[in-house]
């Protein structure tokens, strides 16, 4: 069977990957898949997230194990294959590649193909330049601080003002006639 996943960001609007790999075929080789289509080097930790409806990372598969003491299972992504974790159309899935800045690639496991074997993985569909794999980190925290900052000034102005139902006449100012509201 195949598996088709759609891949986007969101650093690059215009920015779109679609990887077809086989079923069969283990995390890393999407991984390896997904870091060659974007020009990314190989030598970086990263993992990817099994995540539901809401985006919200459930299950991780590393790429190493590292002798985490959780009761819960430890997936590597050398050792799992695909079909041991996804097995739904619309899959939401996250792969973190930037561990230091929580920088990823959100995908969505867009179609299965029975019936038909992949030898190697393919990108299929190529639009739009990736964001740079490395970044400064006080340059994106200033970003982020500035976004953030920004939203944080959009709902005060929305909650400061009021609603947009506001109506002057029903202000009572009975008790106030010897204010200058002029």
């Amino acid at each position: 069977m195949i598996y088709k996943f759609r891949i986007v960001s969101d650093e690059v609007d215009n920015f779109k990957r679609v990887i077809a790999i086989d079923a069969d075929d283990t995390f890393e080789s999407l991984r390896n898949a997904i870091l060659e289509s974007v020009d990314y080097t190989k030598d970086q930790m990263d993992s990817f997230f099994i995540c539901d409806e809401d985006w919200s990372k459930r299950t991780e598969i590393t790429l190493a194990d590292m002798g985490s003491e959780s009761d819960e299972d430890i997936w590597i992504m050398g050792e799992t294959r695909l079909s041991e974790l996804i097995d739904d159309e619309g899959q939401k899935l996250i792969f973190v590649f930037d561990y230091l800045t929580d920088r990823a690639f959100f995908m969505e496991m867009r179609e299965m193909i029975p019936g038909k074997d992949l030898k190697d993985p393919v990108c299929e569909k190529k639009e739009g330049k990736a964001a740079p794999q490395f970044v400064d980190v006080d340059e994106l925290n200033d970003k982020r601080a500035a976004v953030q900052a920004a939203s944080l000034d959009d709902d005060l102005d929305a909650d400061f003002y009021g609603a947009e139902g506001f109506n002057e006449d029903e202000l009572d100012l009975e008790g106030y006639d010897d204010l200058d509201l002029q």
